[in-house]
């Protein structure tokens, strides 16, 4: 918690400011997935038969950012953006074993000295962490790192709890947030609540409720699962798959390292060691996404049968995305836009019109500047997101052009290297640090699967230069030009190098 000199300084520096906004909401809920794409939403039709009636809902009576992507795609570098403001090379929270620094400041902590109740519910997972409280929450329910589906064993407020009985894991979240709620009803004081659920991260596991309701789903198989098949590749069947047609695609130019993945455990041919495959990770996964959905209903029925709901703000969103089959890979880690876009939407009655599309870039180190708009406190200066509160609220502002984005190869999964991009609405400039591989430019107007590498084009090189420049001008002017290396203390993990340093 910040000190009672630190805070008295905020106050002489005018920290505390209120933004110019009517209506506001004083509550805010932050709910936040693990793993979940951007288009896997029943309203957005990308995943035929899928139904989300509630993250609909959200939609319809609320805001849709559609241009929503995180700065690292990775679960603890995104949830320590999210929470600092920062991007991953400034906190330093660079992969899933990376603890934080002393001394760092989430968002939370401003939230409790303007007064707030905070709670957290969840999921944390930074530095393999024990479950333990952590600072910027006054009550706490975390559990250790990934946690499990089915049974788990919760840290309340410092002490550990074992649930039995097939306890799932999504509800029992949902169920401990809304009691927290309940209890602050008559406190009348303003709270921020952080809904931190496991679901939608692998393994899936859907509650019994929801087990088999997508059996017969047939998964859609993307366009670009198969440009890097060779013979040997995985049988699958093509009659699910639309085929490429006419799009050019430029095999010519794949990165070697993509065309490699497709093989490991990241990869269509062989994921997670050849013990499942893709159609049934899809089914698990739309049927595991229906207990996150839920969770939003009974946090919304909640709120309006409290009468809360003109008084808070609900924000949903995943903390990176994950492929299935684009580039014949899965997961996440890398810059496409299946694994660096993210579902973003917000609502509030009263407040944001409903059926609001928000079409500029927004990012993970936008929430917390937004929230403490929200609240009436300026950004603090290590913050280096901003605020979409003007978005929501139907101003003209000047708003970035274009997003950075960074990973740090990692050696528990080193088929994906470090890798660096800039993205505007029409190009993605993707650089491969530390690997002898090509780099890549993509057309995102003319080439939305991002398969015709434009990087050698003759036509290209003005843009290539000029978004290979922005990308080190945003590295050198944030502090990034440096490789925040971790010491290695286990042997390779990857099929190909199993068990040796």
């Amino acid at each position: 918690m910040i000190s009672n000199r630190s805070f008295f300084l905020l106050l002489l520096l005018g920290f505390f400011t209120s933004p110019s906004f009517s209506q506001l909401p004083k509550n805010v809920i932050f709910i936040l997935s693990d793993d979940h794409r951007y288009d896997f939403m029943g309203f957005t039709g990308k995943v035929p038969g899928l139904k989300t009636p509630n993250l609909d809902r959200l939609a319809l009576e609320g805001a849709h950012f559609r241009n929503a992507f995180v700065t690292t795609a990775l679960c603890s570098p995104s949830r320590a953006s999210i929470l600092t403001g920062q991007y991953a090379h400034t906190h330093t929270i660079v992969d899933n074993q990376s603890p934080a620094p002393e001394g760092l400041i989430f968002f939370p902590q401003y939230l409790q000295e303007a007064g707030y109740e905070t709670a957290f519910f969840g999921k944390w997972h930074m530095g393999n962490d024990d479950g333990s409280p952590q600072p910027g929450f006054d009550h706490w329910v975390g559990f250790k790192g990934q946690g499990v589906y089915y049974n788990p064993t919760l840290n309340i407020d410092g002490v550990p709890k074992k649930f039995q009985d097939s306890t799932y894991i999504t509800d029992l979240l949902t169920t401990l947030c809304i009691d927290w709620m309940k209890k602050q009803e008559a406190d009348k004081k303003p709270f921020f609540v952080y809904l931190s659920h496991k679901a939608v991260h692998a393994n899936f596991q859907p509650s019994k409720r929801h087990k088999d309701r997508y059996q017969h789903l047939e998964f859609q198989y993307p366009p670009s699962m198969f440009i890097t098949a060779t013979d040997t590749s995985r049988a699958y069947d093509k009659t699910r798959w639309p085929g490429m047609g006419n799009y050019p695609v430029n095999e010519r130019d794949i990165p070697l390292w993509v065309r490699q993945q497709r093989y490991s455990w990241h990869g269509v041919d062989y994921m997670y060691h050849g013990t499942t495959d893709l159609d049934k990770m899809a089914i698990n996964y739309a049927e595991t996404l229906q207990g996150v959905d839920e969770s939003i209903a009974s946090v919304l029925d909640y709120l309006e049968k409290s009468g809360l709901a003109k008084e808070t703000l609900v924000i949903y969103m995943g903390d990176n995305g994950f492929s299935f089959g684009e580039h014949g890979l899965i997961d996440k880690r890398h810059a496409y836009d299946e694994s660096m876009r993210v579902p973003l939407l917000a609502w509030s009655p009263g407040f944001i019109k409903p059926n609001s599309k928000i079409d500029q870039m927004v990012l993970n180190i936008d929430i917390a500047p937004s929230i403490l708009n929200l609240v009436g406190l300026k950004k603090p200066v290590q913050m280096q997101g901003e605020s979409w509160l003007p978005l929501v609220s139907g101003k003209t502002i000047p708003w970035r052009e274009r997003v950075f984005y960074e990973y740090y190869w990692e050696n528990a999964f080193p088929q994906t290297p470090t890798q660096f991009a800039v993205r505007t609405s029409q190009y993605k400039f993707i650089r491969s640090q530390g690997v002898w591989d090509i780099n890549q430019l993509y057309n995102l107007e003319a080439d939305p699967y991002e398969v015709n590498n434009l990087i050698r084009d003759p036509a290209y090189q003005s843009i290539a230069s000029e978004l290979n420049s922005a990308l080190w001008d945003w590295l050198e002017h944030t502090e990034g030009t440096f490789i925040p290396l971790k010491r290695i203390k286990s042997k390779h993990k990857d099929h190909k190098f199993n068990g040796t340093w």
